[in-house]
């Protein structure tokens, strides 16, 4: 098995995803903001590029969430903090969700073999269900406005980490999921000060989100992953080992 990394969407190409595993990050905060709406019992979560298009795909009894640079879009019923998404909001309904640069990467990961989601949250569920596919895996890191984003990095360094952990045998980085792996072993006993500090924590602080960068910098609070199936992430879980 080799694991690479993706910096940003901008970076990602069909052709290297093409029959590998992508695990797609989005930290702050579209995937945290994934894995949180299925583990509040949404049926799925259907990601659009644009709002026009989750306007359109939307269904009656659907909920659409979703913000534009950190900011909640007029006239949908949540935004993208995950304290939002609540049981009472979610349980049971599809959320259509399109988000700056999170729901973006998704699309652009759709030539690989399987599309997982990942964040702090999952991240060793994560790392399990990779293994279980048995195949190469990329990590795409999302990043801000085609910028490469730390704490996204610092999420597919510890998925790296878990990966190589789990696998009982010798697994192959690139130099970058390398860098990254040892950058989330020197940030991760401050990883709250971490995210905090990035360019993107600290503009989701100045507007009033600490608690969401809190949130989302929270490790293996989940076991569950989602999966791309049929243009949906539904839950697939990994407990006890089982995929």
């Amino acid at each position: 098995m080799r694991i690479d990394c993706i910096s940003t969407v901008s970076e990602t190409f069909g052709r290297d995803l093409a029959g590998k595993t992508a695990i797609v990050i989005d930290v702050l905060r579209a995937t945290s903001a994934m894995v949180t709406a299925l583990e509040r019992g949404a049926k799925s979560v259907a990601p659009a590029d644009t709002v026009a298009s989750a306007r359109q795909s939307a269904e009656p009894g659907d909920v659409l969430a979703g913000e534009r640079l950190c900011k909640k879009i007029p006239g949908f019923a949540l935004g993208l903090s995950p304290h939002e998404f609540t049981e009472e909001a979610v349980g049971g309904r599809r959320v259509v969700m399109t988000t700056t640069n999170g729901t973006r990467a998704i699309q652009k990961a759709a030539k690989a073999a399987t599309i997982l989601v990942g964040s702090f949250l999952n991240a060793d569920a994560c790392a399990k269900a990779a293994l279980r596919l048995n195949r190469d895996v990329v990590l795409l890191c999302s990043g801000t406005k085609d910028a490469f984003a730390l704490e996204d990095g610092l999420c597919a360094g510890m998925i790296a980490k878990r990966i190589k952990e789990e696998a009982g045998r010798r697994v192959a980085t690139d130099d970058l999921a390398a860098a990254m792996e040892g950058a989330y072993r020197h940030f991760e006993h401050r990883l709250d000060d971490a995210l905090l500090s990035s360019d993107t924590g600290g503009r989701l602080v100045a507007l009033g989100y600490r608690e969401d960068v809190v949130f989302c910098a929270r490790r293996d609070v989940y076991r569950l992953t989602p999966v791309m199936a049929g243009g949906e992430l539904r839950p697939f879980e990994c407990r006890q080992g089982v995929f």
